[in-house]
């Protein structure tokens, strides 16, 4: 209990202590577009950016007060003890009770993030231009999500669960097994069965873009199964490409919002770039990496479960002659976040990194004016900041900022 505490309240004080940092550093140059991009963003457009990141920072701040109140209240005062209880008289013990336990856990979670959720849409994006859902498009996803994530994840929660109780003191390795067999499986079948439930993606039909697009990735030594266009605009104007999928079944994403942004060079350029990532290997090394650190949980997770202090240390009180499988599932899932957000930088550094290789493979294939308009574009479109504090971007950014990604693309 103390441990826990201790991370939380660091955690807190640093994550606060960030979002002060940037908060300040934007609004103290919101007026003056840094000199490099003066040539190419308003000053309109460089203060609606340091607008946007402000205010999406207090947004932010106030979902962690918020989301640490109720990690506190699940924990340490006792109400995922309260809800396990209530469910176990409700349903009696077994794999049911365990089932049930894990799905209002997750109900009461959504039900919590959903005000946040509306005020991001409806008022945050709405003020600064970026939404175009509407509230019952909005209420559909939801509804769909929601029914998605019970028909995958309730089937795998049991088997994690019958895994726990039938496989003995290897259970974890078992479970990691099938967790990874799953996320292979999803990476598969996400490009044609799962986005579609959610967005219209079309052939692109301009033959130009078609043309060079197929060129491009023949001369770097790629094959997709196809080049779709997204409606994108239908919820959002910020605009993205994307490749999806997993071995043959990959294909090529750009969003509509994209294509009716950039010139046929600046598509390109961003097709290049994400073509970088595989040219790298990045994705199978994240895949792998995202492999370790899941075995090391699983692991962590099964040495904790047989552990009474470790229920007792967060607030619930163990079943002596049941199973509390579902209680460890939930509480490692509850205490692991604070200990892991130190190793942000990590993930992120190595992000970065990735990024800059992926930008130097565009630069070699498209020359070395195509991708930086495009990313000004896009930077511009999507009121991203220009001049974001260098702490929160070593401790957050996955991508560059602006002025180092241009600097090294253009050699400035």
């Amino acid at each position: 209990m103390v441990l826990f505490g201790a991370v939380l309240v660091l955690s807190l004080g640093v994550r606060f202590w960030l979002a002060s940092r940037q908060m300040s550093h934007v609004a103290r140059h919101r007026d003056v577009v840094p000199a490099p991009f003066a040539a190419s963003i308003t000053p309109e457009a460089h203060r609606k950016a340091a607008d946007y990141t402000i205010a999406k920072s207090r947004l932010g701040l106030l979902e962690l007060a918020v989301g640490t109140l109720v990690l506190l209240g699940w924990t340490l005062f006792g109400g995922l003890d309260l809800l396990n209880r209530t469910v176990m008289a409700l349903t009696g013990p077994g794999m049911w009770q365990q089932i049930a336990l894990v799905a209002c856990f997750a109900l009461i979670g959504g039900i919590v993030d959903l005000p946040f959720s509306a005020w991001r849409t409806f008022v945050l994006e709405q003020r600064f231009g970026f939404n175009r859902t509407t509230p019952t498009l909005w209420l559909a996803d939801i509804a769909k999500a929601t029914l998605l994530g019970a028909l995958i994840g309730l089937p795998i929660l049991a088997l994690v669960l019958w895994l726990m109780a039938a496989a003995g003191g290897l259970w974890w390795l078992w479970a990691w097994g099938a967790w990874m067999a799953l996320n292979l499986l999803l990476l598969v079948i996400y490009p044609t069965l799962i986005a579609p439930l959610f967005n219209k993606f079309k052939p692109l039909e301009d033959e130009t873009l078609k043309t060079r697009a197929t060129a491009l990735m023949q001369r770097c030594g790629f094959a997709a199964k196809g080049f779709f266009v997204m409606d994108g605009s239908r919820r959002s104007a910020h605009a993205n490409a994307y490749f999806t999928g997993f071995g043959a079944a990959k294909r090529v994403v750009f969003y509509d919002t994209l294509l009716q942004r950039l010139s046929a060079d600046e598509v390109d350029a961003v097709l290049a770039h994400e073509l970088g990532h595989f040219k790298h290997g990045h994705i199978p090394k994240r895949l792998l990496t995202m492999a370790v650190i899941a075995l090391l949980g699983f692991a962590l997770l099964g040495w904790l479960s047989g552990a009474p202090w470790f229920y007792l240390g967060l607030g619930v009180t163990p079943d002596l002659l049941g199973p509390n499988d579902a209680l460890a599932l939930l509480l490692f899932t509850l205490a692991l976040p604070p200990f892991t957000f130190f190793l942000t930088p990590l993930s992120a550094g190595m992000s970065r990194r990735d990024e800059f290789q992926a930008d130097a493979f565009a630069v070699a294939q498209t020359g070395n004016a195509a991708l930086p308009q495009a990313l000004l574009k896009l930077y511009e479109d999507n009121a991203a900041t220009l001049t974001p504090d260098p702490w929160f971007v070593r401790f957050y950014y996955s991508h560059p900022p602006a002025s180092e990604r241009l600097a090294r693309m253009t050699g400035a």
